[in-house]
């Protein structure tokens, strides 16, 4: 097959329709939105939610929990994740930032456990889980809590 044999497959292109373009067309004058009200002006219809005068789904139902607002939120990171660097670097927030490994730091970073690690490492960190800091100490490495 070649570039100028493709097809698009039978049925799946139409043609759009055109509306509004003189009454010959067979959607001239009121354009398919038919005679009179609300949906055939421009700008009409409801917004969403709206049922008709009836109290909407959203306000019957009651309000459930709150938001923390001094929450502070953890960019978590494996340790199978620090294999990539060399033997005996110091991994640092800042150095996981920059090689793209962390997209955001939000509050903080913390180290979890899932996978192994093979390199002999310093971390820092603001927090860890216990089974990163065994793994992370197994391979010879170093934890610091900043």
């Amino acid at each position: 097959m070649k570039l100028h044999e493709l097809k698009p497959n039978p049925g799946s292109n139409k043609n759009r329709k055109r509306l509004g373009r003189g009454t010959a067309s067979g959607q001239g004058k009121t354009a398919g939105r038919g005679q009179d009200g609300q949906n055939s002006r421009s700008g009409g219809g409801v917004r969403p939610g709206f049922e008709g005068g009836q109290m909407p789904l959203y306000r019957r139902l009651p309000k459930r929990g709150f938001t923390n607002i001094f929450a502070t939120r953890y960019a978590e990171i494996n340790v199978e994740v620090l294999n990539r660097f060399e033997d005996g670097a110091e991994i640092t927030p800042e150095l996981l930032k920059e090689t793209g490994i962390l997209k955001k730091q939000l509050d903080g970073v913390k180290v979890l456990g899932n996978g192994e690690i093979i390199k002999k490492l310093t971390v820092k960190a603001n927090k860890f889980s216990k089974s990163a800091v065994e793994k992370i100490e197994a391979a010879g490495g170093k934890v610091e809590v900043i």
